[in-house]
């Protein structure tokens, strides 16, 4: 694994893991051992331990006393997750907007603006990294650490099917609309209108996530 640092390598190699199983390059059922871990990343034993371990706490593995088996993200578990989001999301935005500070809105504009260059682009990794930045600095607006830290996660782990929903052309053309509208509401500092829609926002992309949903 080339370029990877000695500090908290055991956090890069966890990072890398999480982002495969997700992704679904190591799929449901499969087994992995330490071994053909250290074959396949190029690093020692001690930080896959430490990752595997970390894995299994996410229950992205579980122990089979021959290997840990993926057990990854399951229709079940994505619908779980977006019905966590659906709950508490627009929390986020209610609380984004009471807090934000215009510089701050100003920033959050401008990450709608580039989503509508790079639809035109339509370069479709770029839409994704910035609809993870326009929900991230969303939570970290709240200024709430526990729906944060509740919210990332979360989003993380829906990361296969968001975007797979960006890939949907009417789908990622609703989606942007929405953003506009959810930073519209924060910069009119109208709360409730951010947190109703935000909540309408996190509605649709589950049911464009379930419809697209592959084991």
């Amino acid at each position: 694994m080339a370029g990877f640092r000695t500090v908290s390598l055991a956090d890069q190699v966890f990072e890398k893991l999480e982002n495969d199983i997700i992704m679904g390059l190591y799929p449901c059922g499969e087994v992995l051992t330490e071994l053909k871990l250290v074959e396949q990343l190029g690093v020692s034993r001690t930080p896959i331990r430490e990752a595997m371990r970390r894995l299994e706490q996410e229950r992205l593995i579980r122990d089979s006393g021959k290997g840990s088996v993926v057990l990854g993200i399951t229709r079940e578990d994505l619908e779980d997750i977006m019905n966590i989001r659906q709950r508490i999301e627009g929390l986020a935005s209610y609380y984004a907007t009471l807090n934000a500070k215009p510089e701050e809105v100003t920033e959050l504009r401008k990450l709608t603006e580039l989503q509508d260059f790079y639809y035109g682009k339509q370069d479709i990794e770029q839409l994704r990294r910035i609809d993870d930045r326009f929900h991230e600095m969303i939570y970290e607006l709240s200024g709430r650490v526990v729906i944060r830290d509740t919210l990332q996660p979360l989003h993380r782990k829906a990361l296969r099917y968001r975007r797979k929903s960006i890939e949907d052309e009417g789908r990622v053309i609703r989606s942007i609309a929405e953003h506009k509208a959810i930073c519209q509401a924060i910069a009119d500092g109208d709360a409730a209108l951010a947190e109703k829609l935000t909540t309408e926002h996190i509605t649709n992309a589950k049911e464009s996530m379930l419809r697209s949903f592959e084991p």
